[in-house]
């Protein structure tokens, strides 16, 4: 490439300088605005501090603050929740959609952040593609108005009422929801779920990483028993080190410590600076570190090899007995996850009085389901049969639509007053047909959206 000419660098001068003072006059504006912003709350909370004295009495001492700050609507519990996105599920309408989020695998949705929301909402996302399942915090948007009845009826339990709060039920006083969905994928700006039991337009106020040392009581189990056991071999293995170092004071001046201070520092840098924990490289031969170390400090990690070895012994005889041992007191410094963290559940949850049904096709409804095309094959036109937007396949959806049906999505009203009467869902791009007989579910018909037909019910 050939070098700029004096004039074309001189230009090119020119305009960073001005798109530097651009910045920065976007950034007095942003400042600026942002000082207006908060100058009109605290207008606004004056003036309405002001009209509410109008025509009443003076507050009691004892009566809480006004409501009307941000500040104080937090301490009161009051929050004004704001959407960061809205879902684009297979699903289009409760009807038929999955009551939790492991009913049906194949069931997929997007969630794309809104840029009202962050400015670069990909920053916000960083990162979270190391994680294969996240936390869905979401508003149940289709429930009217928000219910206060203490008890409900599950459909698992076929109509029988317990606590609202026993239950995953999404009619409760606040329509808040939550489910653990798989991460497929993150691109930009927009989360890729599976195994998910929310419909088109799902408004989503919060995403958290699963993580399941922390969201799983056999998780926690697991972790504080590593942390128990390199707790417990921690003070044993400090005291033999101090005990066989006791003799040992080299002077930081001599040859030997200097260069094994040097040693260790390198070492230390090579391992990704885990701050001297680490004295050498774990791949270095024993002869090269030998070569570096002071007879002294050679004799004290032999006789350190030796006591890990007999304590790794000792520990393995002591298996049998661990439940019987006593913590030690670092250990009973840190909250116990013994036996008691198992996770206990309802009976009904998963011996429900209502039973998984048989899901069955006619040959006529495989038919009209092998007719979609794969998701994937959603951008050619050369063809007119009807294309899915989220499955993979008819042998996923076949997938789908079994799990789905299995779990008897119709409510308890249906289940019992409309028993004779079809029932009809949506998934994905397809309207599924079917009817429930004693035990068994079959499918009718698999028509592409918007298009039932009197006729086709009777083929």
């Amino acid at each position: 490439m050939s070098p700029l000419c004096a004039c074309c660098r001189q230009n090119i001068d020119k305009l960073n300088q001005q798109v530097s003072v651009m910045r920065k006059e976007i950034k007095n504006l942003r400042q600026m605005l942002d000082s207006s912003v908060r100058a009109h709350r605290k207008h606004l909370t004056s003036v309405q501090a002001a009209v509410s004295k109008i025509g009443f009495c003076e507050k009691d001492e004892d009566q809480t603050p006004s409501s009307s700050s941000p500040q104080a609507a937090l301490e009161q519990g009051t929050i004004r929740t704001t959407p960061i996105g809205y879902i684009t599920s297979c699903f289009s309408a409760k009807n038929g959609t999955p009551r939790q989020p492991t009913v049906c695998g194949p069931a997929r949705a997007r969630l794309t952040i809104r840029r009202s929301i962050f400015n670069n909402a990909e920053h916000a996302l960083l990162g979270l593609d190391q994680y294969s399942h996240v936390w869905i915090i979401f508003l149940f948007h289709k429930n009217g108005r928000p219910s206060s009845r203490a008890k409900v009826k599950p459909p698992r339990l076929d109509g029988r009422r317990v606590g609202v709060y026993s239950t995953r039920s999404p009619h409760r006083p606040n329509a808040l929801g939550l489910t653990l969905a798989r991460l497929e994928g993150v691109t930009g700006d927009t989360l890729h779920l599976s195994d998910i039991d929310m419909i088109e337009g799902t408004p989503v106020l919060d995403i958290k990483p699963y993580i399941p040392d922390y969201d799983s009581p056999d998780g926690r189990t697991a972790l504080n028993s590593r942390q128990h056991e390199s707790d417990s071999d921690l003070p044993a293995a400090a005291a033999a080190v101090n005990e066989n170092t006791s003799g040992l004071n080299p002077d930081e001046d001599s040859d030997e410590w200097v260069q094994f201070n040097m040693e260790n520092q390198r070492a230390a840098d090579d391992d990704g600076g885990d701050g001297g924990r680490t004295p050498l490289r774990r791949d270095r031969s024993e002869a090269d570190t030998r070569s570096v170390l002071p007879r002294d400090v050679c004799g004290v990690l032999d006789k350190l090899r030796v006591f890990v070895t007999q304590e790794d012994r000792r520990s393995k005889d002591r298996v049998p007995d661990c439940s019987k041992a006593t913590p030690t007191s670092i250990a009973a410094e840190r909250p116990r996850y013994g036996e008691e963290a198992s996770a206990t559940i309802a009976s009904w949850i998963r011996e429900p009085p209502v039973a998984g049904l048989d899901v069955r096709f006619t040959p006529h409804a495989e038919k009209q389901l092998a007719e979609f095309l794969p998701a994937h094959l959603a951008e050619r036109r050369e063809s007119d049969r009807p294309r899915f937007k989220f499955l993979r396949g008819p042998e996923e959806a076949a997938a789908a639509i079994r799990g789905v049906l299995s779990a008897d999505p119709r409510s308890v009203y249906r289940r019992t007053r409309c028993r004779d009467r079809l029932f009809f869902f949506s998934i994905d791009t397809a309207d599924v047909t079917c009817w429930f007989g004693q035990g068994f579910v079959e499918v009718l018909q698999v028509r592409p959206v918007g298009h039932h037909t009197a006729e086709d019910l009777h083929k």
